[in-house]
């Protein structure tokens, strides 16, 4: 069975530094795209970034490009997020995703696509 185990959450004052891990079992981690994806209370589940482990690209939504940085850690089926100068509106629960290759190889954060979950962990921002 394909595992997909979020850590690294917690609470920051804003301006600080956290990095999210991602560590995926029961696939094949090469073939594979991992995102990064957040829900805030009251809000629609968002993209927020991904990699694909095929090609190397990456995607940044628009709000966090220069401040997170998304990596792979292939030899640990590991996906990093380090998430810089968070602000409040950062505040959500963040969740990993899987995506096959299998179609398109480079990274891109359609949702639908995406077909294994982790369990998500809490990101909280203080002003």
């Amino acid at each position: 069975d394909v595992q997909l185990v979020e850590s690294g959450g917690g609470l920051v004052q804003a301006g600080g530094s956290l990095r999210l891990s991602c560590a995926a079992s029961g696939l094949i981690f090469g073939d594979y795209s991992i995102g990064w994806f957040r829900q805030a209370p009251g809000k629609e589940r968002e993209g927020v970034s991904c990699i694909s482990n095929s090609d190397g690209s990456t995607y940044y939504t628009d709000s966090v490009k220069g401040r997170f940085t998304i990596s792979s850690g292939n030899a640990k089926n590991t996906v990093y997020l380090e998430m810089n100068s968070l602000k409040p509106e950062d505040t959500a629960v963040y969740y990993c995703a899987a995506k096959s290759n299998y179609y398109h190889d480079y990274a891109y954060i359609m949702e639908v696509d995406y077909d294994y979950w982790g369990q998500g962990t809490q990101v909280t921002v203080s002003s």
